[in-house]
């Protein structure tokens, strides 16, 4: 069994912004943060599967459950909405880390997260943590060069029929020895084949397992 607490915080332009923490041990070490997409929840396959790992391995989760796809966003720009995503998850950590204490920190931001995963890897605090993207915005120059730059131990998921994919950035990732790369041929930004969902699932066992290994 695991202990769920949910809470908000007051974030960007008094928007509220939800979160969950799921814990199996009281006093745990350890901290996974997952950072969704704008419409790919917490609740979605891939974080799901990601939360049930780290449970299993006595991980704290942080599930940060902004919604940017509300309609209180749609008036703003990329820049705008960006500014908001490093804002709110920002906030969220430094609540969560005013009341409990952990030695060693993971992410896990799938497509819009990885910006604000990419900001956060800049903190002192998060020197030593380990950072899956899933699906990241390689066009992004802050999360293309977080990824190329940063001395963290890190997986990256993407697919080839990825709209976000960048051959020529994703290309350059060999140059980073921190950084474990996996190209998957014919998936799509959820990390699945269009309409082929058995092999989808298969797809989706392969990424969690390796998740797991990391």
């Amino acid at each position: 069994m695991f202990k769920v607490k949910t809470d908000t915080i007051t974030g960007y332009k008094e928007k509220d912004i939800p979160f969950t923490i799921l814990s199996t041990d009281e006093h745990a070490s350890k901290l996974a943060i997952l950072l969704p997409g704008a419409g790919y929840t917490a609740q979605a396959p891939l974080l799901h599967y990601s939360t049930g790992i780290f449970l299993r391995k006595s991980v704290d989760v942080l599930q940060v459950n902004y919604t940017y796809n509300d309609k209180f966003y749609d008036h703003f720009s990329m820049e705008e909405l960006v500014e908001a995503i490093k804002h709110d998850v920002g906030a969220v950590i430094d609540n969560v880390l005013k009341e409990n204490s952990y030695e060693d920190y993971y992410f896990v931001g799938k497509s819009l997260g990885t910006i604000a995963m990419a900001s956060l890897l800049e903190r002192e605090i998060f020197y030593n943590a380990k950072a899956v993207w899933l699906t990241p915005l390689l066009n992004r120059d802050d999360v293309f060069e977080s990824m190329l730059n940063n001395h963290n131990e890190s997986l990256c998921f993407i697919g080839d029929d990825d709209t976000h994919y960048n051959a020529e950035r994703y290309s350059q990732f060999v140059n980073n020895p921190k950084l474990v790369t996996s190209l998957l041929a014919g998936a799509d930004h959820s990390l699945q084949y269009k309409s082929d969902p058995v092999n989808s699932i298969d797809l989706l066992k392969t990424v969690i397992k390796k998740i797991d290994e990391f």
